[in-house]
C-alpha cells in the first residue's frame, strides 16, 4: 500500500492473469526449510499481538487520504482465539483524522525493528474483509525508509485489495521512477476472496520477485522491467499488515458497506 495517491496506479501497467491459466507451484516448494519469522496468532480470544514481534501503528492515513484512524491496544486488532489474528474496521468516531472528526478506526501493524529480511519466501494465510471502501494490504518497507525516503527505499506489495473487485488482488513493486501511480505490478483473478481463507506469497530473490496466490504463481519482476530505473529490492525490509477504510484507491464506503469487516490472518511465515 504505497505512501503517495495511487488512484491510477495501474493503467498501462498492471497484467490481468486469470486463476485458471495461472501456472501451479506448491508455494514454499522451492526454499530452505529454514524458518525466520513465524506467527500463528495462538492465544487467549481478545489478547494483543505479540508485542516481541509487531509494532502497532497510530494516526491516520492522510496521505492516500484514507478515512480511518489506527488504534493502539485491542481496540482493532486481536486473537480470536482459535489461531487468528482480526483487523476489524469500526464506522466510529472519538479521534481526528485530516479530514476532520474521524469516520472509522482500524489497525496497522509492522514489524520495524523487530524483524527485517532481505529475500526469502514472504507467506500469509487470509481471509479478506468485503464491501466497497475496504482496503487489506500484506506488505513490505525498506528499513531506510528514515535516511532514503519513499520510494528510494522501496516497496513490496505481497498483496492488495480494492472491496469493489471481490475477486482480484494486486501485487506491485514501487521504487525511484516507478512509484505511485507508476507502481510495476500485476494482478490475480479468483474467486471472492472474502469467502475463504487464501494464501498469498512472494518469492524474493536478488535479481527477481514472483508472487503467488494458492501456490499459483501469477507474476516474476526482474530489474529488466524497470525501463533503466534502480532496483531497490537487494536491502532488509519489515513486514506491514493492514486494513484502511477508503483512499484513492479504493473510494469511500458507500451504502452498501457494512460494518464492522475484518481481516482475519491465520499466520505470517517467513523463511529464508
Amino acid at each position: 500500500m504505497s505512501l503517495k495517491t495511487r488512484l491510477s496506479r495501474f493503467l498501462g501497467l498492471a497484467v490481468p492473469v486469470l486463476a485458471a491459466a495461472a501456472l501451479a507451484v506448491p508455494a514454499g516448494s522451492a526454499h530452505a526449510a529454514t524458518t525466520v519469522f513465524s506467527d500463528d496468532f495462538d492465544g487467549a480470544a481478545g489478547a494483543g499481538v505479540d508485542a516481541s514481534k509487531w509494532n502497532l501503528e497510530t494516526g491516520d492515513g492522510v496521505s492516500n487520504h484514507e478515512l480511518q484512524w489506527y488504534t493502539p491496544g485491542t481496540q482493532n486488532a486481536a486473537l480470536d482465539g482459535n489461531g487468528h489474528l482480526v483487523i476489524t474496521a469500526k464506522q466510529e468516531g472519538g479521534y481526528t483524522c485530516w479530514y476532520g472528526p474521524c469516520t472509522y478506526t482500524s489497525a496497522r501493524l509492522n514489524t520495524a525493528n523487530k524483524f527485517t529480511q532481505t529475500y526469502g519466501h514472504f507467506e500469509a494465510r487470509m481471509k479478506l474483509p468485503r464491501g466497497q471502501g475496504m482496503w487489506p494490504a500484506f506488505w513490505a518497507l525498506g528499513t531506510d525508509i528514515g535516511s532514503a525516503g519513499w520510494p528510494a527505499c522501496g516497496e513490496i506489495d505481497f498483496m492488495e485489495n480494492v472491496g469493489y473487485e471481490p475477486n482480484t488482488v494486486h501485487g506491485t513493486i514501487h521504487g525511484p521512477g516507478y512509484s505511485g501511480s507508476g507502481g510495476i505490478g500485476a494482478y490475480y483473478n479468483g474467486p471472492n476472496f472474502s469467502d475463504d481463507f487464501h494464501t498469498y506469497a512472494v518469492d524474493w530473490a536478488p535479481d527477481s520477485i514472483k508472487w503467488y496466490v494458492d501456490g499459483n504463481l501469477y507474476q516474476t519482476r526482474t530489474p529488466a522491467d524497470l525501463n533503466g530505473n534502480k532496483w531497490v529490492f537487494d536491502h532488509p525490509f519489515y513486514l506491514i499488515l493492514n486494513l484502511a477504510v477508503g483512499g484513492d484507491w479504493p473510494g469511500s464506503p458507500d451504502g452498501s458497506t457494512q460494518f464492522p469487516q475484518q481481516l482475519v490472518v491465520d499466520y505470517v511465515h517467513v523463511t529464508s
